[in-house]
């Protein structure tokens, strides 16, 4: 079907622009969440395409992960559907072999992305009932179109980086760069870093930071929950998740705040004000994730992190807090973390929300109107998009298999859609 269209396209002169009728979904985005939902169409045998803007498979993970990165859960809540992590990879397996394991994944499941193609624009046209998905294709930015029954937006919840307009930024004179850019601690050694940020990445950056012999003060505007990554060896997430079995959320979440205390203490003394709402409340109702403390919180006790307030005004290599105290300061991390960036490319106001997430809450936002569908948007991490893929794989694979009990008639059909799309 798809090469007789682009025949079409070129012999009969409907179009000017190149383009495409893929037999099968549309998938934006080769994360781990665009590889779980193209891992369970394979089991379901139906065909699709797979477009990634970067030259590689899981960019976040390539691209924008410093090197300590590890999963902050045991890696039984993080494997995507069908395939388990390798027995020898340890609980929390690290930014490489998580890598390697994706990489797997997709040849495993025989997923080629088209790299290097990047969507501009993503309309449903109502005649057709087709989506006309437009990009832009490598180095010479040529034009290309694809045309699909369904579509699936798995670009996830951290696309782009947030970065905030600070007082004064534009005139400090250091270096200055994202979360996102961070690799490592080593080329800060001995120079004084403000980290803007207090989640896990915050955390994170400033534990790596004191771990090289820099000295960083981390900025905490706002309260949040810092608990232990495990109690007495068991991972806190998974006690969470036991626990949610038998017993409402408040109580869950009471019980998190207790170990959290008896393990952590009490660590308002140093600058980490706990919300008043309950970390789990917050996740599902705010989508802020907890920390999971990894050892940051032992360098906040030793002095080898400070814990500062927010910011008032940058100046030339100084910054001023909002308590008036100044900070002679060296280099600036930005772990303002990240926004899903749908709105700046789908044209569509039903499904999606402004802030570029499904309106539906969980477990209800994976699928819109006319082969509309949403995967990695949760915010419950790894498991939450397989969840997705396995019902956005399901939904599809049930309609498609309904059309082509009847190719002849889906073959007419095609040709009329046809017909009506070359009016555009």
């Amino acid at each position: 079907m798809e090469n007789l269209f682009r025949l079409v396209d070129q012999d009969q002169g409907f179009f000017q622009r190149k383009w495409t009728l893929v037999n099968g979904p549309l998938i934006v985005g080769a994360g781990p969440s665009g590889l779980a939902t193209a891992a369970c169409l394979r089991e379901q045998g139906v065909p699709f395409v797979v477009l990634e803007r970067a030259e590689c498979i899981a960019s976040l993970w390539q691209k924008r992960a410093y090197d300590r990165l590890k999963l902050h859960l045991p890696k039984q809540f993080c494997q995507l559907p069908k395939v388990p992590f390798p027995e020898d990879f340890p609980e929390y397996p690290t930014k490489k072999q998580f890598i390697e394991y994706l990489e797997s994944y997709a040849k495993r499941f025989d997923i080629n992305p088209k790299f290097n193609e990047c969507v501009q624009s993503a309309r449903y046209d109502e005649t057709s009932g087709f989506w006309r998905v437009k990009t832009v294709r490598g180095s010479n930015k040529a034009e290309f179109e694809y045309i699909c029954r369904w579509l699936v937006v798995a670009t996830g919840e951290n696309a782009e980086s947030v970065v905030p307009d600070i007082n004064g930024l534009a005139d400090f004179g250091g270096e200055v760069i994202h979360a996102s850019e961070y690799k490592s601690g080593e080329k800060f050694k001995g120079q004084n870093v403000l980290v803007v940020g207090c989640g896990n990445s915050g955390m994170e950056v400033s534990l790596d930071l004191a771990n090289h012999n820099a000295s960083p003060s981390m900025v905490v505007r706002s309260s949040v929950h810092v608990l232990p990554r495990e109690v007495l060896g068991k991972s806190t997430f998974e006690l969470a998740v036991l626990m949610m079995k038998w017993l409402p959320l408040w109580l869950v979440d009471m019980i998190l705040l207790i170990l959290a205390w008896l393990v952590l203490g009490n660590i308002e003394k140093y600058g980490l004000k706990r919300p008043l709402m309950g970390p789990l409340e917050l996740k599902n109702s705010k989508g802020k994730t907890p920390v999971l403390d990894i050892g940051a919180l032992e360098k906040i006790k030793s002095g080898d992190i400070q814990v500062v307030p927010g910011i008032k005004r940058f100046s030339r290599g100084r910054v001023e807090l909002v308590n008036g105290e100044k900070l002679d300061v060296d280099s600036v991390v930005l772990a303002t973390g990240y926004r899903s960036n749908v709105p700046s490319w789908l044209q569509e106001g039903e499904f999606f929300s402004k802030n570029g997430f499904p309106k539906a809450p969980f477990p209800n936002g994976w699928k819109g109107k006319g082969g509309l569908y949403a995967v990695g948007f949760t915010r419950r991490g790894l498991s939450g998009a397989s969840s997705d893929a396995i019902n956005i794989a399901q939904d599809i694979g049930k309609a498609w298999k309904q059309e082509n009990k009847q190719p002849k008639k889906r073959t007419i059909a095609c040709h009329r859609r046809c017909i009506s799309l070359s009016q555009f």
